[in-house]
């Protein structure tokens, strides 16, 4: 129970933005994404945008950073998913299987669908067109490719950086309010006896 628990509150949280965007729109089979209705109360978006707006996914390496996402998301989420579920042979293979199956779901183009109508929302065709130029150039280039090790970096420092202030903070907790301190170790003796 806690898996499942610990597992829709991670999808959920990482894809409530992007459905919130998707919802109000009316989907459709037998259209392709850019001939789809758009939602109610909006204009629909001109197509030379969104054929700029695709471009520029294509230029940042948006797949290949939302694969990093994703990877990245599986190791964060591995540890969680073991130590939710009771040890056992059968555990490892379970999580393995689990994230076989999650990943087969995945589709690269289903998200760059999906970014297209934020992208709108947020930039204007001729900003659109800038970052195009910019992502056209030599620097442009050498940002999307270092990108993902300085993402990579940045999230282990902060992974680093927030254990200790947490170990940190729990210490001085602790040690402010002696009557938890024993409550915690009264628990652990507790639980190791049952």
């Amino acid at each position: 129970m806690k898996i499942c628990v610990a597992i829709v509150w991670l999808v959920s949280f990482s894809v409530l933005p992007i459905q919130s965007q998707t919802r109000s729109k009316t989907s459709s089979t037998d259209q392709p994404a850019t001939q789809q209705a758009a939602p109610a109360g909006k204009a629909k978006m001109d197509s030379a945008k969104e054929a700029d707006i695709r471009r520029l996914l294509d230029l940042t390496g948006v797949k290949a950073l939302v694969a990093q996402t994703m990877d990245g998301m599986q190791q964060s989420i591995k540890p969680l998913v073991a130590n939710s579920l009771p040890p056992g042979d059968y555990r490892e293979k379970l999580i393995d299987l689990f994230f076989v199956k999650f990943r087969s779901k995945t589709d690269g183009q289903h998200l760059l669908d999906m970014a297209v109508p934020i992208y709108d929302k947020y930039f204007s065709h001729e900003e659109i067109r800038g970052l195009i130029q910019f992502y056209g150039t030599p620097l442009g280039q050498k940002t999307v490719s270092v990108i993902p090790q300085l993402m990579g970096e940045l999230q282990e420092e902060g992974r680093k950086w927030g254990g200790d202030l947490g170990r940190e903070s729990m210490q001085e907790v602790l040690a402010e309010h002696p009557d938890l301190l024993q409550a915690l170790e009264a628990a652990e003796k507790a639980s190791k006896h049952q």
